[in-house]
């Protein structure tokens, strides 16, 4: 009996040694936890047994134990690694149409020839689905998709509307709007450009033309403002949208030049404040719209919307007026405000993941939108989950089914971009068991040379 007693001793020191050289082996495995050998005795008794003089039968492995307390954190160059802080699990699946999900604390993801986030197994980071203003659409497990960031923003935004203040030089020169060429300088006092955006992203550059109006019977402080797109002329229409024809009004511009075109006037006061912009049928507008129909002359020939419209904003309301407005002083001519609500298609130039799992990309064009939420996974048991190597575990029975949810919410820990993991291994702590198993293990051995010893003894009794 005492050989087996000590034979279970030496078996569990050699366990123990085990267990401490596979945590210091992975004392630099991104996302390792340690374990621990717990040990239990054997003692088995019957009904008649005295209990008084029973001895134990050795000691027994009850359970190699991971522990999941936190390691600590190593900062990175790279948005794509990331670490999490308190509870919770990255969830992976191998394809992006499996179901089969693995759990990690390694956070070490990047992007696949298909843009997918994967770890170094090629397995895909998964996410909840979120909406434009970045909240999650669901967080169910079942409802959790591959994260994927996509290297440029899809659906370019056409231009709708031009915002422009300007001031207008008083003490220039007073020409005819009759005589206006876009090519001749000469023919116009000051002129300025914008890029705009059709609806398939394509830029165009829209120019602003004004000329300080000498016609008789104008009053003074009036101005003509001619617009074109790509060089080409183009109507200015009232602020209901409504084409006005060439030549119906003093505010027409070019009837010399074979280009004539309807613009739009605006009227200063004596002390160079704005007062008011007309349309040709000389009615006060808030604003006027410049309608692209130029799809036939060659504008918008690439296959986009050839009915879109451009308002031209002057914020012209009187009563709220402020100097930033259109104004006609005595200096030169200057541009205040110049701006358009356009976009291009734009490509990718960085992908942000903040502590809540939002994982948004931004584009050249200057915008960024939302693609998905990093979901984060835990147990009632995390001790009871099956290990599955590369720092990654399965769902058993003994550790309780999987409950999904966002990082920063409940019981659910924060997630940190650009960071990893450690192991929360110890190394001082692992030398010093690994003594403490080494002479644990001799004093076994020690035990079954003594037995070995005495039996021999006996059998050279005579």
């Amino acid at each position: 009996m005492s050989f087996n007693i000590a034979l279970s001793g030496v078996n569990a020191s050699q366990k123990d040694l085990d267990t401490t050289a596979n945590n210091i082996a992975n004392v630099n495995t991104v996302g390792f936890k340690e374990s621990r050998a717990e040990f239990v005795d054997v003692y088995a008794a019957s009904l008649l047994a005295g209990g008084k003089t029973k001895v134990g039968d050795g000691v027994l492995t009850s359970e190699v134990a991971q522990q999941f307390t936190q390691g600590s954190l190593q900062f990175t160059n790279n948005a794509l690694d990331l670490a999490i802080t308190g509870n919770g699990f990255f969830a992976t699946v191998p394809e992006p149409s499996a179901r089969d999900f693995s759990f990690t604390r390694a956070g070490m993801f990047k992007l696949n020839s298909e843009n997918f986030m994967v770890n170094s197994n090629g397995d895909h980071l998964l996410g909840f689905p979120v909406n434009p203003d970045g909240s999650s659409a669901s967080v169910a497990l079942s409802t959790t998709q591959p994260v994927r960031v996509p290297d440029s923003s899809g659906t370019p935004q056409a231009t709708s509307e031009v915002d422009l203040k300007m001031n207008l030089p008083a003490n220039d020169g007073a020409l005819d709007p009759a005589d206006f060429d876009p090519t001749d300088p000469l023919t116009y006092n000051a002129a300025t450009s914008v890029t705009i955006y059709d609806s398939l992203g394509d830029s165009h550059v829209q120019t602003f033309y004004f000329i300080k109006d000498s016609t008789a019977g104008v009053a003074a402080n009036e101005w003509v403002m001619v617009t074109s797109i790509d060089d080409q002329l183009v109507n200015i229409n009232d602020s209901a949208g409504a084409p006005l024809a060439p030549g119906a009004a003093a505010n027409t511009a070019g009837t010399n030049t074979g280009n004539a075109v309807s613009g739009s006037r605006l009227t200063f006061s004596s002390g160079g404040d704005f007062i008011a912009i007309e349309s040709a049928d000389g009615a006060a507008q808030a604003d006027s719209k410049l309608i692209t129909d130029a799809l036939g002359a060659g504008i918008l020939s690439n296959g986009s919307d050839p009915a879109q419209d451009i308002t031209i904003d002057f914020n012209l309301n009187a009563a709220t007026a402020t100097p930033d407005e259109p104004t006609q002083f005595a200096s030169g001519f200057e541009v205040t405000a110049l701006e358009q609500d356009g976009l291009p298609v734009g490509r990718l130039t960085g992908v942000d993941i903040g502590p809540d799992g939002l994982v948004r990309a931004t584009y050249s064009n200057g915008t960024s939108e939302p693609l998905s939420r990093v979901a984060l996974v835990r147990f009632a048991n995390e001790q009871g989950l099956t290990q599955m190597g590369s720092t990654q575990w399965q769902e058993s029975i003994l550790s309780g089914e999987a409950l999904a949810g966002e990082a920063t919410t409940g019981t659910f820990g924060e997630i940190n971009s650009s960071a990893l993991e450690q192991a929360n291994v110890n190394l001082t702590t692992e030398l010093i068991d690994m003594i403490i198993a080494q002479r644990n293990f001799q004093a076994n051995s020690r035990a079954l040379e003594v037995n070995n010893q005495l039996n021999q003894t006996v059998l050279n009794i005579r």
